[in-house]
Order: structure tokens, then sequence, then C-alpha cells
């Protein structure tokens, strides 16, 4: 792909002093803890199922190369002129020279990260883009990028053309030998999404395949990259195998989202959205992820599509990584537990509260304000670059409330309580403040961090550890929901800008817990590798 001006480019004209202090790129790869994704169990797969996995992964592989363009720029040519494994292999993890947990530059001669990574001109101007009015300036699937003088728009579809031929012929070799139609119906729709950047075809094909084993989920899926203006989508893609047994059981809760949302905390005028009658829930292990999906810290859960419309008229599809999960928890979450927390609340950090409290984050992702209650169009639209961390902290939120009622009226049929749902959901946002305030899901968790310090729900000793006020947790949780509800409601960008400001920024308590759990030598978060 050529542009007038690319990310690359402006990073050489950006270089800054040699003076930079050098940093310390070993001890920062060792933040990430090395997890080989095993070979799947395929016993039951066909041997067209094997093939068709195979081309997924080489479909995958081709959204990874748009991906480094839409972030940063060349892979090739930028790892090659590194100079040690350490940095090579950090720079792989952030997708360029950029630490996804504080936005900072690891390497010398790098200046600040673009706020709107490749997507604009990173001379670009606010003034300069609220002139040009080109009509589909704010699509999701658009690069604007200079013509001379001027500013223009550039379609994906054109913009990353060679990427997506390949992508396209492994995808129609895989629609030829599937032997699910279903299957074949989606990938023939992803391909025409792919080539028209209109993927409303293929979210309901996507939302109709529920008989096979395997999914993938491919395509710029979530603006999570556009620090401009909250709009552009970033390309990754996921290659999954199902847990056929353990999805029925999550399925159950797919029927109960129209009641979720009616149970949602304040003014219900702000949350009378209907989830759509499709909506379903999957438990798989990742068997391959790339593009944004593979870059830093890694979900362990998603709720797609992310349009609104397809929301409404379609509902959406919950996918809870069970592979994932475990190696969070057993890595992560429990050590931090053991780090952070006073000794009595230690045995209330549980693998399947974990577990489940994935489960409802996800489904509220699929709940609460999606259009504003007056006139301010999409959430999305009026809250614009604030919306993406407004929408998962309300997910983290709402997820460990609705997980905590269910919990606490026996409706989940993991043996745990609700004081287990409290505390992992505490530890884990302790845990995920070491994210760093670079993107959204950092930002949120720190939100949710010191609003639950601010209520006193959490109370950090000076032992340097945590006791709860499990009560005031609770109240925290519904408090927090509902304002963040009704911000969405009302699209009320003064108040979404003022709210982060005030409870997006980490304080003296989380940086002191990032320092012991260096110290403890317990990871930030984990790696891939594939057998």
């Amino acid at each position: 792909m050529k542009k007038a001006t690319t990310v690359w480019a402006i990073l050489a004209l950006v270089a800054i002093s040699c003076t930079q202090e050098r940093v310390n790129v070993n001890r920062l790869v060792e933040n990430y803890a090395q997890v080989t994704i095993p070979a799947p169990d395929l016993t039951g797969i066909t041997d067209n199922g094997k093939e068709v996995l195979k081309l997924y992964r080489m479909a995958a592989d081709e959204v990874d190369k748009i991906y480094w363009q839409q972030y940063f720029g060349p892979k090739e040519e930028f790892l090659s002129s590194l100079s040690t494994e350490a940095e090579r292999q950090y720079a792989s993890i952030n997708y360029g020279p950029w630490d996804r947990i504080d936005g900072k530059a690891f390497l010398k001669g790098y200046g600040p990260k673009p706020a709107g990574a490749g997507f604009y001109p990173a001379d670009m101007t606010e003034a300069e883009y609220t002139a040009f009015n080109a009509p589909d300036k704010q699509s999701p699937y658009t690069l604007v990028v200079r013509d001379g003088d001027a500013l223009k728009t550039v379609w994906y579809h054109d913009a990353y053309a060679q990427f997506i031929a390949k992508i396209e012929g492994y995808l129609h070799r895989a629609a030829d030998v599937t032997i699910k139609e279903s299957v074949r119906h989606y990938l023939l729709h992803l391909i025409e999404g792919l080539k028209t950047d209109d993927y409303y075809e293929s979210n309901k094909a996507w939302l109709e395949m529920n008989d096979s084993k395997m999914d993938l989920v491919l395509g710029p899926i979530e603006a999570v990259d556009d620090g401009l203006y909250g709009t552009k989508a970033s390309y990754g893609a996921y290659v999954l195998l199902k847990n056929l047994q353990r999805s029925e059981e999550l399925n159950a809760l797919s029927a109960r989202m129209p009641e979720y949302q009616k149970m949602l905390p304040g003014d219900a005028a702000n949350h009378n959205f209907v989830p759509g009658a499709e909506s379903d829930i999957f438990s798989c292990n990742v068997l391959y992820c790339s593009g944004y999906t593979n870059a830093g810290y890694k979900v362990i859960g998603i709720n797609f599509p992310y349009d609104a419309k397809a929301q409404e008229e379609l509902g959406t599809r919950t996918i809870i990584f069970d592979n994932i999960i475990r190696e969070k928890f057993n890595r992560t979450v429990h050590s931090v537990g053991s780090a952070l927390l006073e000794e009595i609340h230690q045995p209330h950090v549980d693998a399947s509260a974990f577990y489940w409290l994935i489960v409802f984050r996800e489904i509220a992702k699929g709940l609460g304000v999606k259009e504003t209650v007056n006139g301010k169009g999409t959430v999305a639209e009026a809250l614009g670059n604030e919306a993406l961390a407004l929408e998962k902290a309300k997910s983290n939120v709402l997820g460990a409330w609705l997980c905590a009622q269910e919990a606490e009226a026996y409706n989940i049929s993991a043996l745990f309580q609700k004081e287990d749902v409290l505390t992992t959901f505490v530890t884990n946002t302790i845990r995920s403040t070491r994210f760093g305030a670079a993107d959204p899901t950092g930002i949120a968790n720190i939100v949710v961090y010191n609003y639950l310090l601010e209520s006193k729900a959490i109370v950090w000793n000076p032992s340097g550890r945590y006791s709860i006020d499990y009560d005031k947790t609770w109240q925290a949780l519904e408090t927090l929901g509902a304002k963040i509800l009704d911000i969405q409601a009302h699209g009320d960008i003064e108040a979404a800008h003022a709210f982060l400001a005030k409870y997006g920024v980490a304080g003296p308590e989380s940086l002191s817990d990032k320092r012991v759990l260096e110290n403890a030598g317990i990871p930030v978060d984990i790696r891939f590798t594939y057998e």
C-alpha cells in the first residue's frame, strides 16, 4: 500500500535524543509469561474440517500484516533493524516501538505514539479534520490520508487490497472445502464484507452459524487504537474451537438477556434497549490469534458484533476463551491476590468465580445503552474517543454486579459465593491497573479501581495490602454502573471528559502495587507461542 504520509515516514522525522534512558527490555519481556497453545485435540473433526482450520490460520496471518500497517508500519523492515532478540520480542508483543502498558517508546529514536495510529496523517490538525467534509471520514472502515495539500479518505478494501485478496483466496478455499453449509454461507458473506467494507450480512451469517465446532472471527472489529476520534476499526482475527458441552450450559443464559437488561441499575429510561433474539454464548479454546487481538495483553472473552444496529436487530455472540481464562488466573490473578490482599480475603479468590465474572462481563457488553435518549445518535457517535473506555468500564462493573446477584440467588451451577465474586473482581481490577492508561481497556480498569478506592469499598492499608468491604463494593458497582449508563444515555461528552479525567489516572496506591508485583516476579499478562 502506498500512502502520501505513513506512520513509518513520520517516525523518521520525530527521532528523539540519543540521551534517552536505556530501557531494560529483557525485564519488559518477562512481564508477559509465555504460554504455549498446544496443538488442538481434533477428535471428531473431519479431514475437511482440519483443512478449513489450516486455511483460517493462513487468512489470520494476512490480517496480522494489515494490522502492522494500521498501527505502525512495515513489520519485517522494522524488526530487522533492531539489535537484540529481546527488542524484537517486545516489539512483536507490542506491534511497534511503544509499550502498550504506558504508551511510551521503549526503543531509542522514537517519539510519542501518534494518537491516531496509522488511520490519519500524523501531522493532521483538529481544525483541518473538522474542515474536511468527506461524508465517509467517520466510517470505521476508512483511512484519512494526504492528497497533496488536501485530505481524502481511502476505504480499507482499497488501502489493504493486496492482503485482502489473499484472505479472500483462503476463505474461498475454506468455503469450497467445508461440509457445513452454515460455514460456507458465513465465509462467502465475510468475503463480500471484506470487498465492500459492509459487514451487516456477514455479521448476520456469523450469528446464524451455530452448528460448527470451529469458529473464525476476522476483520476490522474494534476501534481500540484510534485515540483521536475513537471510530477507526483495527483488524484482528481469532481461530477458535468450541467446547460444545460447556456451551450448552452457557447458552441457557442467552434467553435471559432481556431480563438482565431490565435488571440494570439507575433510570430505566436510560437502558430501554432490547437485545436481539439471536444472542448466544459459546465456550471456546483459542487456537490462534493475530492483529490487534494478539497485541499486548490478551482478552479472555469477546462479545460481537459491535455494530449497534446489528446488536439490536440480530443480537450478539459472546465467546468465552476457556484456555486463556485458565492461564490468566493461574499465572496472574491468584498470585496478585496472595501478594496484595489481607489474609482474610485470600481464600475468596476463586477460579470458578473468575470464569463466571468473564461470562457476565461479556454478556454485559450486549446490554445497556446503544442509542442516546436525546437524539444525539449512537453512544459511540456522541462520545467519540471517550466511548470505548466508558463502555469497557460499564461492562466490567455491570458484569460483576450481575454475576454477584446470580451467585447469591444460586442461579449458577458452580459452587461459589457472592463474596468470592466480589473478591475475585477486586483482585482482577487491581491486577488490571498494571495495563496502564495507554488505551481504553487500561483506562477502564483504572476508572473502576479509583472509584472503588474513593467509595471505601477497598482500603489500601499501610501494610501494602487491601481490605474489602463487601457491602460497599456491592453498592459501588451499582452506583458506578448507573452513573456510566446515564452518561452514555445522554451522550454527555462533557461529563464523560470530566469523569475520565477524575478517575482515569493511576494514583500512588496502584503505582505501589506495581512495584510490589514486579519485585515478586508476577507477570502483567501472557503471550502466546504455538505448537
